[in-house]
């Protein structure tokens, strides 16, 4: 065996030797670790009522209030007195409903609500949100949490109100969305338990079976004064100035100086809506043609409505195109609602009543089959007007549009059972005197949970993420026949790492993070829960698709193709290359010495979490991702600094960050390891004596001795693409040779004999960038 052969196994045995020594190092730490935490006591933090009582002052929950009662019931409920007298209760959220946050773990909520049901003071006493603890100001959150205040949650229990709805803060949606769900839901089940004493709104809005329904024999088309006329159609008139002066009252002075147009007399909306259900109504304002063909369409029971507006402002807006969903009108009855999507949506040139007027928008809805519209009954249309100030910020105010059916399209039903209610209460039920006997859930249907409803409203976000992660799945299971075509693979990867970006990172903020891996850990030592997870669908998605991912291809298909940061880093370096900015190619020694900082610093996060899982959260600032994808750079000046200088970085050596520091991806080579195939392909020569592919992978994941280090690959597939070309790869270069070589002397032109004193043609010496590289059957030293 040649020496120079023999040296070069060595080396890349001795590579293959101490990294997996080195991974079996960190992985030994790592269970060493949680071993000791795990066999440690832990010492449990009190999360009571009391607890938090005790450092909160009961005007802070119900103003005028000076003193608390004893804790009576289970859960607990405190009677918050004035002047030795009962005029509400306090209780802790968390003792009535889940409110599990984006940390995983419980945002702790005391709540004061008066006897009649009404929220009277808010509190947040407890939380390990992240995007709060850093990022986006505690204020903001407390602010919209505290739009509940003064609401009356006895109406809500009754069916006589929609659920109120808090604006949501950019950035921090799942938190502000559990921690209003979870004051709402455990009010409302607390007020169906009769504890109050039942003296507000649910007591006596006790409901009834409806005694009227529709007579669909009512006939006859009405002209369009006619149906304005008698209630048929209702309709909801704004002017510009209106709209201002509404935003003013309720405190949104900003988007009170943005007005529409600059005359406050012109015309906001003119909105109009009528059930195109009801024949009469739908036959005079749809025709009969449109009428009998939704009648076709309609299931037994469901209704329809149409929705017609004129003005400056659309109640269809634009979120129906992004998302599929009419973001601005909702569909309201006893407390529930509905929102339209675009399944569910026709739209209609004209209304065919006679004398309707030309109006820029209307819609025909079908009401979805969830929602049990009964049109004997009152309900409501809300548009939530929207005006946006400022870079990122935005206020939404409700206006309701009331709808009673006309009584002339209504016959009497006949008598139903009605539905049993909570029981009222007994002597020992009375205000003050909470009973402990009295169970929390009596009389109350528990509603869907939070999380199902957050991925119906993402629906159409999910679908395309499901869809993006077929397309790469597609991508890696034929890339042989994609890295053969160097262009065309060269648009695909571009294309999807610009998706990537700007859909998944800025647009769904669907960036997965180290928090994330930290939290998981933490969640299956304190107590599971998949609720908290399923609250953020799409990244729940990309880490099932990761965790597949892993088995398969390592860490590889996030890090190189599914992270918004990673995407912009390479983006941002390729347009550096074009502009022909100078790169730095570290020696491999260095290099080699480098990338373990980034599983140090996932180990010390990792450690620190097993410590406390905030202070983990803080230090997880070394990553990037929430200023840069999901802020968007709108952040405090030093965590902007050093994402940009992270970022500058990268515009010298191709992805500086991946490489070097970045823990979650320390934390995914680590299970990548257990993949079950060898998808990367490498010829004999590969290392020795050819060093193409290292020298041109852009993360130097390949070792002079050609072994692919599948710790640090991201799966570009360059080296693949290399793999496959015949005019770079020196391998491929001398297989093309012979065949063309082959093919000249198969030629009939080459058949004839060849003139005296000369021999066969010498084969050409083929170059490459200044270099010989050797035909068929010649030696080479090149190194590619």
């Amino acid at each position: 065996m040649p020496l120079h052969t023999f040296t070069t196994g060595t080396k890349a045995a001795a590579s293959r030797h101490a990294g997996g020594a080195s991974l079996r190092v960190v992985v030994f730490v790592l269970v060493a670790v949680s071993s000791l935490f795990l066999s440690a006591p832990q010492g449990l933090a009190d999360e009571s009522l009391q607890h938090f009582l005790s450092a909160t002052q009961p005007n802070e929950l119900i103003q005028g209030a000076d003193a608390y009662g004893t804790a009576e019931g289970s859960p607990p409920l405190v009677p918050v007195l004035s002047n030795g007298k009962a005029v509400g209760y306090a209780y802790l959220n968390t003792d009535f409903t889940s409110a599990v946050g984006y940390s995983g773990k419980p945002i702790r909520i005391l709540v004061g609500i008066d006897p009649k049901g009404v929220v009277r003071g808010i509190k947040l006493v407890e939380h390990k949100e992240p995007i709060v603890l850093i990022g986006i100001p505690q204020e903001k959150v407390v602010a919209a949490l505290n739009s509940l205040i003064g609401k009356d949650l006895g109406r809500v229990a009754a069916g006589q109100e929609q659920l109120p709805q808090v604006d949501i803060v950019s950035g921090a949606t799942v938190t502000v969305l559990v921690m209003s769900d979870s004051v709402v839901r455990s009010a409302v089940k607390l007020i169906r338990s009769g504890r109050l004493g039942q003296t507000g709104a649910f007591a006596a809005g006790a409901s009834t079976a409806p005694a009227m329904v529709v007579d669909p024999t009512v006939s006859g088309a009405s002209d369009w004064s006619t149906l304005v006329g008698d209630g048929s159609v209702r309709s909801l008139r704004l002017t510009v100035g209106e709209v201002t002066k509404a935003f003013a009252d309720a405190g949104q002075q900003q988007a009170a100086e943005r007005p529409e147009t600059g005359n406050p007399e012109d015309r906001f909306i003119d909105l109009y809506v009528a059930p195109v259900s009801v024949p009469a109504i739908g036959r005079s304002l749809l025709g009969d043609v449109v009428y009998d063909r939704l009648q076709k369409k309609l299931k037994p029971g469901q209704q329809a409505v149409v929705v017609a507006g004129e003005g400056a402002y659309s109640f269809k807006g634009s979120g129906y195109v992004r998302g599929g969903i009419f973001d601005r009108i909702e569909l309201m009855q006893d407390g529930q609602g509905v929102r339209f999507r675009d399944r569910n949506h026709t739209r209609l040139g004209d209304l065919a009543a006679e004398g309707a007027p030309h109006l820029r928008e209307i819609a025909l809805f079908t009401v979805p089959d969830e929602f049990a519209l009964n049109l004997s009954e009152p309900w409501e249309l809300q548009l939530l007007v929207q005006r946006s100030f400022g870079a990122r910020d935005k206020a939404t105010l409700p206006f309701d549009l009331s709808y009673t059916l006309p009584t002339r399209y209504l016959k009497a039903a006949p008598v139903k059972t009605v539905q049993p209610t909570p029981r009222a209460a007994t002597s020992e039920q009375q205000v003050g005197r909470p009973t402990a006997s009295e169970p929390v859930t009596q009389g109350f249907a528990e509603e869907e949970p939070l999380w199902v409803t957050i991925w119906k409203l993402n629906a159409v976000k999910i679908g395309i993420t499901v869809a993006a992660l077929i397309v790469l799945t597609a991508i890696f299971f034929f890339q042989n026949w994609l890295v053969s075509r160097p262009r065309l693979f060269a648009w695909v990867r571009r294309g999807y790492l610009l998706f990537t970006l700007v859909w998944l990172g800025w647009y769904a903020n669907a960036q997965l993070s180290v928090v994330n891996v930290l939290t998981f850990v933490n969640s299956l030592v304190t107590g599971f829960s998949w609720e908290f997870f399923l609250a953020a669908p799409l990244i729940f998605i990309l880490w099932a698709a990761v965790a597949a991912g892993l088995l398969f291809w390592g860490r590889g298909p996030f890090c190189g193709w599914l992270c918004p940061f990673g995407a912009l880093q390479e983006l941002t370096n390729n347009l550096a290359q074009w502009l022909k900015v100078p790169q730095v190619k570290l020696p491999f020694g260095l290099h080699e010495r480098l990338w373990p900082i980034k599983y140090m610093i996932f180990l010390g996060l990792f450690g620190l979490s097993l410590y406390s899982v905030a202070l983990a959260e803080t230090y997880a600032e070394v990553e990037p991702f929430k200023t840069a994808i999901i802020l968007k750079f709108a952040r405090g000046w030093p965590f902007v600094v050093f994402a940009l200088a992270l970022l500058a970085a990268g515009l010298f050596i191709e992805r500086f960050y991946c490489r070097y520091l970045c823990p979650l991806g320390a934390a995914l080579a680590i299970p990548g390891r257990i993949r079950m195939f060898e998808w990367l392909k490498r010829y004999p020569e590969c290392g020795s004596p050819c060093q193409r592919c290292a020298k041109e992978c852009p993360v130097q994941a390949i070792h002079p001795e050609g072994e692919i280090n599948v710790n640090e690959c991201i799966y570009c597939m360059h080296c693949q693409e290399l793999y496959h070309d015949d005019h770079r790869c020196p391998h491929m270069i001398q297989v093309r040779l012979k065949r063309e070589k082959f093919e000249a002397l198969s030629s009939p032109t080459t058949r004839g004999p060849t003139k005296p004193g000369k021999g066969p043609p010498k084969p050409p010496v083929i170059t490459h960038k200044g270099e010989p590289v050797a035909a068929s059957g010649q030696e080479t030293t090149s190194t590619g």
